[in-house]
C-alpha cells in the first residue's frame, strides 16, 4: 500500500500530471500552504456542473456526480478563506445564470405591484438558483430543488462558511442526517408540504456541498453523526496546525487568462451527457477496495472497512468528473490522484474523529496520533500467537480475537505458520508488497 494513514502527517498529495490540468489551474490561486486541503473541495462544486450524464460504478449501479459533499476542517486563521473565493470563481456561470433567474422574479413583482386589487394577479414564474446563498431555509431549499428539477434536473451548490449553517438549510440539527443522505443518495425530500399555495411536490434532491470548520466545531457537529452514515458519506480534509512562519500566504489574482482557461474546463462539464462506463477507472475502484479489506485485516478495524466503502464512492466521483474535465480520457496521473484522495479522505476521519469513533474522551491535539495502525508491521519478521496477544491488549483490542485475526493473515497469504518452530513468519509477498524486500 502506497499511503500508512496510521501518521500523524497527512499522506503527500502526488505529482499532478497529465490529465489534472484543471486541479493545478486553481492551485495557481491558491497558497501553497492549503494546495492539499482544498483538492479534495473542488470535486464538489465541479461535479455540481455536470447534469444528464450518469456513471456506471463497479457495482453495476448507475451514479451521477450530485451528492458531493466535503468538510475543510482547519484550526482558525488557517486559511479555509480561500474556499469561498475559489467556489465562486468555479460557479461564476452559476451566478450568470442566477442573476437571470433573479431578475425574471424581480419584474414578476414589479408587475404585480402595477395590477389594482381587482385586477388578476400575475402568476409567479418559477425560477431557480444554481447557487443559492449560504443562508438558505431548509423551505427555499425543497422549493429550489423542484425547479431545479423542472429545468432538467440541474443541481444546486453551497458553499457553507461554518458548519452550524447547515442546521438552517436542513430544518434543525434533528435534520441534518437525513438531508445530507437524502442528497448523496440522490433520494427525495421524503414528504409532501402543504404550504399557502398549495401542496408542494417531493423532487429528487440534486446538490453538492462544500463546508468549512474549525476541529472543535466539526467533531461537535458531527458528534450525533457518526454511526448512522451521514459521517461516511462527507469527504473530510484535514489541515493541521500550520507553523508559525510569520508570512502571510498569497492567493492568486484571478486574471481574465485564468476564468478563459477555466471557463474552457467547465464546459467540458456542461457537455457530458448520458451514460458512461470508465473502465480503468472501475479497475482502480476495485484494486482500491482490495486495498481497504488488506489495511481492515491488517489492523483488525471493523470500522475502518465499513467507511471506507464510501470513501471509495466519493474517490471514484472524483475520477469521473476528472475524466469529464480530461475530455473524456483516462491517465496513470487521475489513477494516482484519486488512489489519494480515498486514503486523505479516511486518514483526516481518523486525525479528527479517532477517539471519538472509539468512544473515548481523548483531546483534538491527540487525535492525530490514534489512526488504524498495521499490526503485522508492529511484530517481528517471525512471531508466536503470545506476541500478537500482547500487542492486540496494548491496541485496546480484546485477545480474544487473536485466532481470527491469525487464520485471517494466513487465509490473505501475510504469514505462513510452522509446525516445527510453532511461529507464525512474514511471507515474501506479504514484505515485498510493504517494500519490506
Amino acid at each position: 500500500m502506497k499511503y500508512n494513514i496510521s501518521k500523524a502527517t497527512a499522506p503527500a498529495m502526488p505529482n499532478l500530471g497529465k490529465g489534472t490540468e484543471c486541479i493545478k489551474l486553481l492551485l495557481s490561486q491558491a497558497s501553497k500552504d492549503m494546495y492539499e486541503p482544498l483538492v479534495p473541495m473542488f470535486f464538489p462544486v465541479l461535479g455540481a456542473h455536470i447534469s444528464g450524464a450518469e456513471f456506471q460504478y463497479p457495482d453495476l449501479s448507475w451514479k451521477e456526480t450530485t451528492g458531493m459533499m466535503a468538510n475543510l476542517v482547519a484550526h482558525s486563521g488557517d486559511n479555509k478563506g480561500q474556499l469561498t473565493t475559489l467556489a465562486k470563481a468555479i460557479c461564476r456561470d452559476f451566478r450568470l445564470h442566477d442573476e437571470a433567474e433573479e431578475k425574471k422574479l424581480l419584474e414578476w413583482q414589479k408587475l404585480k405591484n402595477t395590477k389594482g386589487a381587482n385586477k388578476d394577479k400575475p402568476d409567479r414564474p418559477e425560477v431557480a438558483f444554481r447557487f443559492p446563498p449560504s443562508n438558505t431555509t431548509n423551505a427555499a431549499f425543497i422549493q429550489n430543488a423542484m425547479a431545479l428539477e423542472a429545468q432538467g434536473g440541474l443541481t444546486q451548490y453551497f458553499n457553507l462558511p461554518e458548519v452550524e449553517m447547515a442546521d438552517r438549510l436542513c430544518g434543525g440539527h434533528k435534520q441534518v442526517s437525513v438531508l445530507l443522505r437524502n442528497v448523496y443518495d440522490r433520494d427525495r425530500a421524503g414528504a409532501l408540504r402543504a404550504t399557502a399555495d398549495g401542496v408542494t411536490g417531493n423532487p429528487t434532491i440534486r446538490a453538492c456541498f462544500t463546508i468549512s470548520s474549525n476541529p472543535e466545531s466539526t467533531r461537535k457537529f458531527y458528534k450525533y453523526e457518526l454511526t448512522n452514515g451521514t459521517f461516511g458519506r462527507m469527504v473530510f480534509s484535514y489541515k493541521p496546525r500550520g507553523s508559525r512562519s510569520g508570512r502571510i500566504p498569497r492567493q492568486g489574482k484571478y486574471t481574465d487568462e485564468f476564468y478563459q482557461q477555466l471557463d474552457a474546463y467547465l464546459a467540458r462539464l456542461d457537455l457530458c451527457k448520458g451514460r458512461y462506463i470508465i473502465k480503468p477507472l472501475n479497475k482502480l475502484t476495485d484494486r482500491l477496495a482490495e486495498e481497504m479489506a488488506r489495511l481492515a485485516d491488517l489492523a483488525d478495524d471493523d470500522l475502518l472497512f465499513e467507511m471506507s466503502h464510501r470513501s471509495l464512492v466519493s474517490g471514484w466521483k472524483a475520477g469521473c468528473v476528472l475524466w469529464a474535465l480530461n475530455n473524456q480520457t483516462w491517465t496513470k496521473s487521475m489513477s494516482e490522484l484519486v488512489e489519494w484522495l480515498v486514503y486523505h479522505d479516511i486518514w483526516s476521519k481518523m486525525a479528527v474523529f479517532a477517539d471519538m469513533l472509539k468512544d473515548g474522551e481523548t483531546c483534538i491535539s491527540e487525535v492525530v496520533k490514534t489512526g488504524p495502525k498495521n499490526m503485522l508491521d508492529d511484530l517481528t519478521d517471525s512471531f508466536n500467537e503470545a506476541q500478537l496477544e500482547a500487542l492486540r491488549v496494548k491496541l485496546g483490542k480484546n485477545k480474544e480475537g487473536t485466532n481470527a485475526q491469525l487464520r485471517q493473515w494466513m487465509h490473505r497469504k501475510f504469514i505462513e505458520y510452522s509446525n516445527q518452530t510453532g511461529l507464525y513468519t512474514k511471507t515474501k509477498e506479504y514484505l515485498k508488497s510493504n517494500g519490506k524486500v
